[in-house]
């Protein structure tokens, strides 16, 4: 028999703030966390808008000296997962450090030191150059840091698979436990990009929404006006538990892993196949890891970018993979609608959703949902949220590369 893991920790530093009471307030009210950039001048560049973090004070978690020899994503990181152990009451110093391991990722890394350091270099020199540089950009820092700041001594590493990076963290993490290797994992991702390298990079892809003079409806997941995502930033990470081990601590239990399904479509290196293979196969593949059947999903936390393309393709890989009778009858909604897309950290902190959805009874919504699609004909929970018993989540998430993920989260 396959051991139990459950969810007994959760921390974010997010676009709808940093506090889980906060958030979930601003999530099913609808709250919009984006806004224009402030971090540089954005008067030459064709996107002016992100998803800043709200109430964020790194002061609180990381000492100046420390700040500078880490970038950003790295303290999103930290403060994600001193958050989720705190919420999880683990002492970690009454644990086995060889059974507790840390699996959290990063999209791209140290964007930001990498820009700043190229810089330095051209302008000054290489004697210039912050022998900090390679242990800031590199995308397994924020798992290294985190180990150490909790003495994790059982598996560690970083998953890079772009914008699933955080869901496949958190699948991995329950394949560990899992299969005996641990039995807390501290997991999810960290990502940092809202700098004017990263931005100029993803608009000369053309993928991201240029409506500047309204920041507050630019990101409409699956709303016929969509023009593109909208860049959003943070960390979140979860605690993953073996389920008899957090019974015995007394532990609080959000909800159930049941299940973990993880694809690749091989087919190009942004868009996804036409007709949602990759996905399909891998909301199959979780629901059948879980030993559950299409009937019991009530919610899907979905990829929903607000891109053109990837929620036409979701919409029909989820009547792909249910059947089109309990495609039309499940819950779905985006929550990038009022966070934007936070790339690495997107899939933990939409579990984080998915997790206090089965724990209170409601579905946040997806906001600025105006205008129908005849491509996506669901029901996306538009504009308010719902109360609803939620049993069954799933939760979704799409990467450049092909890459797909999918994880059922099921209440206990």
């Amino acid at each position: 028999m396959k051991r139990r893991i459950v969810i007994t920790g959760m921390g974010t530093v997010s676009p709808l703030g940093c506090d889980l009471e906060t958030i979930w307030s601003r999530l099913t009210s609808g709250f919009n966390g984006i806004g224009p950039i402030t971090y540089f001048d954005t008067t030459n560049f064709a996107v002016k808008i992100g998803a800043q973090l709200k109430d964020w004070d790194v002061n609180a978690f990381i000492d100046a000296k420390q700040q500078r020899r880490m970038d950003i994503y790295c303290h999103y990181a930290i403060a994600a997962a001193r958050l989720a152990v705190q919420d999880s009451g683990i002492d970690f110093s009454k644990t086995n450090p060889e059974r507790n391991g840390c699996t959290i990722g990063s999209g791209v890394g140290g964007l930001t030191t990498m820009r700043d350091q190229v810089l330095t270099l051209a302008e000054k020199g290489p004697g210039r150059v912050s022998p900090f540089t390679i242990p800031s950009l590199i995308p397994n820092m924020g798992a290294g840091l985190v180990a150490i700041e909790h003495n994790l001594k059982g598996p560690n590493y970083c998953v890079v698979s772009a914008c699933a990076t955080g869901l496949h963290s958190l699948g991995d993490a329950a394949r560990i436990i899992e299969r005996g290797d641990a039995d807390i994992m501290v997991c999810g991702g960290a990502e940092a990009c809202l700098n004017d390298v990263g931005i100029a990079a993803f608009a000369a892809m053309r993928a991201l929404s240029t409506r500047n003079d309204s920041p507050e409806t630019a990101c409409r997941p699956f709303d016929k006006d969509r023009d593109g995502f909208v860049m959003g930033e943070g960390g979140a990470v979860l605690i993953l538990e073996e389920y008899e081990h957090a019974k015995a601590r007394g532990a609080k239990i959000y909800c159930e892993v049941a299940g973990y399904g993880a694809t690749c479509d091989a087919f190009h290196i942004t868009a996804p196949t036409e007709t949602g293979e990759g996905l399909i196969r891998t909301i199959k593949l979780t629901l059948a890891d879980a030993g559950l059947s299409p009937s019991d999903v009530d919610y899907i936390n979905a990829h929903g970018t607000s891109t053109p393309l990837n929620d036409k393709i979701e919409t029909r890989a989820i009547k792909g993979a249910l059947g089109e009778a309990d495609a039309r009858r499940v819950m779905i909604s985006s929550s990038k609608s009022m966070t934007g897309h936070m790339l690495g950290a997107t899939g933990a902190f939409e579990s984080i959703v998915c997790a206090l959805a089965i724990q209170r009874g409601v579905v946040p919504p997806t906001i600025n949902y105006t205008t129908p699609d005849p491509d996506c004909d669901l029901d996306y929970v538009p504009n308010t949220a719902r109360e609803a018993k939620v049993h069954v989540a799933l939760n979704n998430s799409l990467g450049f590369g092909g890459h797909n993920a999918c994880i059922a989260f099921k209440a206990v």
